[in-house]
């Protein structure tokens, strides 16, 4: 097949060199002139023209957005929308909100248009290992798709699989990213704990090279911990801000409008809010109201820790 490829950053960049691998063609497209050079530089036919990246296709074409979710991706549709013809379809596989799939799909349905969602899950690692794909779309859409989903995916009867209807995709893999944030959490409220237990001087590297064979706990995350701890494992040079890309929030925001119990992952999610308070009111706000009821000493700025006298 020879589909076109919108966005060329990490992963669609890398994505497209896979797809390229397993012999289809693909014709990408970036806004940066530099992030086209660099495409082509490894070998991706690119363009910063859109009108001609579409001319590459023969209808009913096929045109893959890995763009970021929100306005970005509906301002790619509107751009696209004059230029394309019935039975043509786009697929979203950024992770955008289920429900703004949801809406796509039945505005580019009028038109005659097939919206599929992919939720990719494989990071940087997908070039070589394959991508995970949760797709929502039509039976027919998707098994349009399907020679650049096998090539695409780890095997082609593995590592991927049709949820459901147009916005099934972006649901399930919304959940994945929810799951993944309180799995990062565990492993480092973990890791945090042996590191804080200095009577045993325990080498953290050797403790996840341990686990990461036989263990219940084994995962690819572990594997990719094993690896920075490998060369660090003081981390004094990173600092402790963690940012969430979205995806946890919608996970938390659904339970809340299903009444689903989800502990875990919204106390993981509360916690990286609090990596960014640097100037935490409520942690001063509780250091004073100790003092208030206990006669407790509150510790200034700059000044040592002291116990409670």
């Amino acid at each position: 097949m020879k589909i076109a490829m919108f966005g060329l950053g990490r992963m669609g960049a890398n994505m497209a060199l896979r797809l390229m691998k397993h012999g289809h063609e693909v014709a990408g497209w970036s806004r940066s002139e530099s992030t086209v050079n660099e495409a082509k530089e490894r070998g991706i036919e690119a363009s910063t023209d859109l009108e001609a990246t579409v001319r590459e296709l023969e209808a009913p074409r096929v045109l893959w957005l890995m763009v970021p979710a929100g306005d970005p991706v509906d301002d790619m549709i509107e751009k696209l929308l004059p230029m394309l013809q019935a039975g043509d379809i786009i697929v979203d596989g950024g992770n955008s909100r289920y429900s703004d799939t949801v809406r796509r799909a039945e505005e580019l349905a009028d038109q005659g248009l097939h919206l599929v969602d992919v939720g990719t899950s494989g990071g940087v690692w997908g070039l070589e290992q394959g991508y995970s794909m949760m797709i929502g779309g039509s039976e027919e859409a998707v098994e349009r798709l399907r020679p650049v989903i096998e090539a695409l995916a780890p095997a082609p009867d593995r590592g991927w699989g049709h949820m459901g209807p147009t916005g099934s995709g972006h649901f399930v893999k919304m959940v994945h990213n929810g799951i993944e944030y309180g799995m990062m959490q565990a492993y480092a409220e973990g890791f945090a704990l042996l590191k804080r237990k200095e009577q045993f001087g325990l080498d953290l590297h050797q403790v996840a090279e341990t686990w990461r064979f036989g263990s219940v706990i084994r995962s690819w995350l572990l594997d990719l911990i094993a690896s920075a701890l490998e060369s660090d494992q003081e981390l004094d040079d990173v600092a402790p801000y963690v940012p969430d890309s979205g995806e946890g929030r919608w996970t938390v925001h659904e339970a809340v409008d299903l009444g689903q119990n989800l502990p875990v992952i919204t106390m993981a999610l509360m916690q990286r809010f609090a990596s960014r308070d640097e100037n935490s009111y409520a942690d001063r706000m509780l250091a004073v109201m100790r003092n208030q009821f206990g006669g407790h000493a509150v510790k200034r700025e700059g000044e040592e820790e002291h116990g409670d006298g």
